[in-house]
């Protein structure tokens, strides 16, 4: 069980939208003044023991209660606090525990928001030392319960080594949207994200109605951007001396080590019977390079040893209800790095490494990212000044949460962040050190005095999921005045627009050499008015919109529309000829990864998809 504690002036909520695991005949909208704001999130573990956890829990918000002096308490669902979620019929059961527990002995006026509801909500905080603390309560040994506080404290780190309170942060600035969800400020919009509606309109992605919840359907121009984002990251590690391997998507549960592992991991999963054998569906590329890591003989001279997979595809068991677009999803495509290290200052090292490749897939993919950096506090005071050097490396305040006790198979990690157009955080790039993986896996090396050692493994996905980056990408245009992809990711690069059918001949030959070139370029050949043809140029986000007629031929001079420099309803324009157009795109693909066309270059040819 996860808690966030907040001393509250006022928390009021509203009900908005109901996901397929809400309750029925609740309370939309309720309020209390001078309350104690109880935010849960009840985990898959805490099922070995509803009944204790919830009593501990309900024992723990009583007793701050009475710290604070107050006699209002409301129990509110918060699924954000935790990514390891129980069912929802046993958090349904856990939540209305602790309400009956809280309110038994008749002191408290207790009231509880609905579960499985988008709700918006407003909070005010009250300033002082006790009015936010965060709780870990965990089901102990042979059904007993132990409550295991862990305190979580949050505060900016600038480029210039200052330490600030986080609030002065909270603003609309991307830093400041991340900080109001780490912390429990944020409000949920309970508003379907932008990208959802984007990612069927533009024909890219669509939901699968015969497969599971969480599994898509990808059309060619979809496919594409996805392809060039595997080529992008593999380009990436290959530069930083990455190796590729390929493993298998499921694993033996009885297997001690994965079985521990996928415990610890906290994720739900998918888990089958494969003959006698209880087995499950990866969540990530830990276990194969764990096992390739176990069996291969390691030199401390081959070390950092970095190991790449593009995990396609990743699963999770979401919940119903929180699958949505690409931001939730229960198979993904994970772009996944493990590096063994000789010991914890090559491992400071290699983390410095990968925390700038993070941050260098932000400015190649064109959008904005937000940082938290998370450790336990021992780890702080023993590297406070490493710490103070990857934020200055950064070049912008970080967000940094330490944690009074380890409860994880990280000592510390950071999260980058990109943010959708409601200012709720993506998570994209990570980087995380584990200091448990090698010995449940028994991997390990002999240092020169033959002596066994366990050695630190760095965690990072120098992206995120694939999917979450063209959420992310998707999500980003709505902060632009003119929508539209990275060039190189543009399924269509440029866009030739015949006058009239007499110059389709020519359009077809003009696309035919810019393809020849290495660009993506296709010809609108319909029988349509030129301006529906630039209407939907502009619909598909083309980035440089070509029309030709009677002069353009003769002269060989193109009228040449780019998006990336036009306003809303004021299109900017140059001339160029065929050499100077395709010179300018391959300038903006700079050296980023291209592949041809996946549709057809005639436009009447295309089909439609949705």
């Amino acid at each position: 069980m996860r808690l966030l504690l907040i001393h509250s002036d006022n928390i009021e909520y509203k009900a908005q939208k109901k996901t397929p695991v809400a309750e029925e005949n609740i309370i939309k909208e309720d309020e209390m003044q001078e309350a104690l704001t109880a935010f849960c999130a009840v985990e898959k573990m805490d099922e070995d023991d509803i009944a204790g956890v919830s009593s501990k829990t309900a024992a723990d918000i009583l007793e701050t209660a009475k710290q604070l002096g107050v006699t209002n308490i409301m129990i509110y669902p918060y699924a954000h606090l935790s990514s390891d979620l129980s069912s929802p019929a046993k958090a349904v059961e856990a939540l209305s525990k602790i309400e009956d527990e809280c309110r038994i002995n008749g002191e408290f006026t207790v009231k509880r928001a609905p579960f499985g509801w988008y709700k918006s909500f407003t909070l005010s905080c009250k300033g002082h030392p006790l009015s936010e603390l965060s709780r870990t309560i965990t089901p102990g040994e042979e059904g007993k319960t132990e409550k295991k506080t862990v305190e979580h404290n949050f505060f900016v780190l600038t480029p210039e080594g200052e330490k600030k309170d986080y609030k002065e942060y909270a603003d609309d600035s991307p830093l400041g949207k991340l900080i109001k969800k780490e912390t429990g400020m944020s409000v949920e919009s309970g508003k379907e994200p932008l990208h959802v509606e984007l990612m069927r309109a533009k024909e890219l992605v669509d939901y699968e109605p015969l497969s599971d919840v969480g599994h898509h359907r990808w059309m060619p121009k979809g496919k594409i951007i996805r392809d060039l984002l595997s080529d992008y990251v593999l380009g990436l590690v290959l530069n930083y001396g990455g190796m590729p391997v390929e493993t298998p998507v499921m694993y033996d549960l009885d297997n001690h080590a994965i079985n521990e592992h996928a415990g610890k991991f906290g994720e739900r999963q998918y888990r089958f019977k494969s003959g006698n054998r209880n087995m499950m569906l990866r969540f990530a590329a830990c276990f194969g390079m764990f096992s390739i890591m176990h069996d291969m003989h390691i030199s401390p001279n081959t070390l950092p040893m970095k190991m790449y997979e593009l995990s396609t595809y990743s699963f999770r068991h979401e919940q119903k209800g929180e699958c949505i677009g690409l931001k939730r999803l229960r198979a993904f495509t994970m772009p996944d790095m493990h590096s063994m290290c000789l010991d914890m200052n090559q491992t400071l090292e290699c983390f410095e490494e990968q925390l700038m490749m993070g941050w260098q897939t932000g400015k190649d993919l064109e959008y904005p990212l937000a940082a938290v950096f998370r450790c336990t506090e021992d780890f702080y005071k023993d590297h406070e000044e490493w710490v103070k050097k990857i934020v200055r490396m950064s070049e912008v305040p970080v967000l940094i949460e330490t944690l009074s006790d380890r409860v994880h198979y990280w000592i510390a990690k950071i999260d980058l962040a990109a943010i959708d157009g409601q200012g709720r955080p993506i998570e994209n790039p990570t980087v995380q050190i584990d200091v448990e993986s090698a010995e449940r896996f028994d991997i390990k090396y002999y240092s020169v005095r033959n002596e066994e050692v366990r050695p630190p493994i760095i965690h990072c996905s120098p992206t995120g999921s694939i999917e979450r980056v063209i959420c992310a990408l998707l999500e980003n245009t709505a902060s632009q005045e003119v929508p539209m992809l990275p060039v190189w990711l543009s399924p269509t690069q440029v866009r030739i627009l015949p006058v009239s059918s007499k110059h389709t001949e020519y359009a077809g030959e003009l696309c035919k050499k810019i393809n020849g070139a290495g660009v993506r370029c296709d010809f609108d050949d319909r029988e349509e008015s030129v301006g529906k043809k630039i209407r939907e140029a502009g619909m598909d986000w083309v980035p440089y919109v070509v029309v030709v007629g009677d002069s353009e031929i003769e002269s060989g001079k193109l009228p040449v529309t780019i998006r990336s420099m036009s306003k809303p309803k004021a299109p900017y324009k140059e001339e160029m000829t065929a050499e100077d157009l395709i010179s300018k795109v391959k300038e903006d693909i700079g050296n980023r990864p291209f592949r041809p066309m996946y549709t057809s270059k005639k436009l009447s040819a295309k089909p439609r998809f949705i």
